[in-house]
């Protein structure tokens, strides 16, 4: 058995069913012939994106793989590794390399050294016979612990090196561990305690698959709920508990709650701080539940901690809670509020959301969507900028995994390839992404690969002609040189890739374009609406 087979191989014992990637790279023909569909796209980043969704939407079970050439095609994946990293998605990268002579020369790129900043673990294959112990250690990290990249650099004189006698791999094991029991005494006794608490759940509480947990927790002590855009929709927020979730934007709910609070505990989060996270205010007490323990005492100082797995954290944590509560408490009086806050938020926003003006409000095409798509069955995400801050204030996630927020670090045109791997991953679900005219100037050729590769998503696209988040801070440089001004007919090239497209210029026909958008993928052709925007800057926040 040659390298090359050894390592598809492996791939199919470890039931990977896809491999995205850009040729030239052997490991995408063998996967053909192993029965292994390979995806290729039109740029690598877009590819690590798919594979990024894919990995997210099995809550990590079922690994997504990317494949690409060395030199130029690995240079280029690097900032698909890095956006992994940052959101902590396991992901299998797997390169091409120089050959082994040529490994460690200059300028020769080498991913191994390269990605180790970006990515859990890096390691060249240095002969066939280690194929099976690299892989095995690559597939342990990314089944075990926190998420992140895991990546596998392949040179090129090794793929058809043949194994000295036959491939001994097993499928990696999965394990979990939970926190200390004295921490979750401390912790629990921290929360029945409290007199104004509040949950800040994170990304973990999907990969942990923890939702009834958060659920009973917050029924249980009558705790309201917030969430990162990470684990927005890991709680409903269509919960009378629910503040929302928040990112750079946020219901009025989040910040009212979160400054008004007296302990704050995070779980399934790394508290980590961001310009496009939510800031935590000072001066709380902080319980962190994290299953990694860099994450500790990192940006918030932890009165207690809780090292492990989210949902064994939570389960360990009600137990103890119930032995301190009689039963679960009356969450009338703290509903009554949330709902009071809720309610005038929105009144003060309803005008942008209901919006006739024309240009139209983005704000209208996205509440058009939320009321027109059956979310139950719909997973949407964002793009950077505008898009996001637009979105997630407002999108009410109801079931867990239909929304896949990010935003520790924040590519352009990441919300594209997301939207396709979440296609790949579920077909059955209409899968959306939200994007401007910005965003699509990044990724928008690779609208193709979902026509060629019949992936039928749906593209929400806002076009105001313009960089309208830089406005403010490019006064000058617009007036004088038209700097941030963008130009296109988006809608007219995605009909070019034989998709379907449309442009909408008429707040009255947002809802039937939508319609009409939805038809088509589920007659499986890909579809691109096209909204002509105003240049609205204004998002939600205190």
């Amino acid at each position: 058995m040659k390298a090359v087979e050894a390592i598809v191989e492996i791939l199919k014992r470890e039931g990977v069913e896809c491999l995205i990637g850009y040729p030239v790279n052997h490991i995408l023909e063998y996967a053909a012939r192993w029965d292994i569909r390979p995806i290729i796209v039109r740029q690598e980043r877009i590819g690590l994106h798919m594979a990024d969704a894919m990995s997210r939407l099995s809550s990590g079970k079922n690994i997504g793989v990317f494949a690409m050439q060395h030199g130029p095609g690995a240079e280029n994946a690097y900032g698909g590794v890095a956006q992994a990293f940052g959101e902590g998605v396991p992901i299998l990268v797997l390169p091409m390399g120089y050959a082994r002579r040529l490994a460690h020369i200059r300028p020769n790129f080498n991913s191994t050294e390269a990605m180790a900043q970006v990515a859990k673990s890096t390691e060249p294959v240095t002969s066939a016979d280690e194929v099976p112990n690299i892989m095995r250690r690559a597939f342990t990290q990314l089944r075990n612990g926190r998420g992140g990249p895991c990546v596998v650099e392949v040179p090129t004189d090794v793929f058809n090196e043949e194994l000295s006698g036959e491939l001994n791999y097993t499928p990696v094991l999965s394990t979990r561990y939970g926190p200390d029991p004295a921490a979750v005494a401390k912790a629990a006794e921290v929360l029945v305690g409290a007199e104004r608490p509040v949950i800040y759940a994170g990304g973990g509480i999907h990969y942990a698959e923890a939702w009834p947990q958060l659920k009973r927790l917050a029924e249980l002590l009558a705790i309201p709920v917030c969430t990162s855009l990470g684990g927005k929709s890991s709680f409903p927020e269509d919960h009378a508990l629910s503040l929302g979730s928040g990112g750079l934007a946020y219901p009025k709910a989040v910040h009212q709650f979160l400054h008004a609070s007296d302990v704050i505990f995070g779980v399934g989060c790394s508290f980590t701080e961001t310009s496009f996270g939510i800031a935590m205010p000072k001066g709380k007490r902080f319980l962190h539940a994290t299953l990694d323990p860099v994450d500790m005492n990192k940006d918030v100082e932890a009165e207690v901690g809780l090292l492990g797995d989210a949902a064994l954290t939570l389960d360990a944590l009600i137990e103890a809670v119930e032995e301190l509560v009689d039963g679960p408490r009356d969450s009338t009086a703290v509903a009554a509020e949330i709902a009071s806050v809720h309610e005038e938020w929105l009144a003060q926003w309803k005008p942008k959301l209901t919006s006739d003006q024309n240009p139209m409000t983005p704000y209208r095409v996205l509440w058009d969507l939320q009321n027109t798509v059956d979310k139950d069955n719909t997973i949407i995400t964002h793009d950077a900028g505008s898009p996001r801050d637009q979105l997630s204030p407002f999108w009410r996630s109801t079931k867990p995994l239909s929304y896949i927020g990010w935003g520790k670090t924040t590519q352009l045109g990441y919300g594209l390839g997301l939207a396709m791997g979440a296609k790949l991953a579920r077909p059955e679900a209409l899968c959306i992404n939200v994007w401007g005219d910005a965003a699509i100037g990044f990724t928008g050729m690779d609208f193709e690969t979902a026509v060629r590769e019949r992936i039928p998503i749906l593209s929400i696209l806002m076009n105001n002609f313009s960089m309208a988040i830089e406005l403010k801070i490019m006064e000058v440089s617009t007036e004088k040189y038209r700097s941030t001004d963008i130009s296109g007919n988006y809608a007219d090239m995605a009909k070019a890739f034989g998709a379907y497209g449309e442009r909408v210029t008429d707040p009255s026909e947002i809802i039937p374009a939508i319609q009409r958008g939805i038809a088509q993928t589920e007659a499986g052709v890909p579809a691109l609406l096209e909204f002509i925007t105003a240049k609205e800057v204004e998002i939600s926040r205190d």
